[in-house]
Parts: C-alpha cells; structure tokens; sequence
C-alpha cells in the first residue's frame, strides 16, 4: 500500500484551489479526490442500477 501523497495534496488544496488550510484540513481524501477529477474532468462512470434504486428507495417521487 503506497502511502498518501500528502505533499500533493496539499499544493493542490492550498495552492491550486487556495482553499484556507482549515477547510483543506477539514475535507476528507474522497472530497479532495473529488474536486481533483472536477477540475480534470475525469468522470466516475455512470450510476449502476442498483445505486439507482437505493436513491429511488430513499428519495421516493410524492404519492
């Protein structure tokens, strides 16, 4: 397991975004990871069909 690349981390948060470092401190590594690929443009792939129907459990259309 490769350790977490902290120092790029940090220049991107700090340095790319200029976020203030208790909000980079705060985010978690999957919300960085997430700006990142925004920035990028990098797409996760498309919702599966069974992520579909969790949402549509959770979030059901009014009656």
């Amino acid at each position: 397991m490769k350790p977490f690349p902290w120092n790029a981390a940090m220049r991107f948060g700090l340095g790319v975004l200029r976020l203030p470092p208790r909000d980079f401190w705060a985010m978690t590594p999957r919300e960085l990871a997430s700006a990142w690929s925004a920035l990028v443009g990098e797409r996760a792939g498309p919702m599966g069909r069974r992520e579909l129907d969790e949402l549509m459990e959770r979030f059901p259309d009014g009656q």
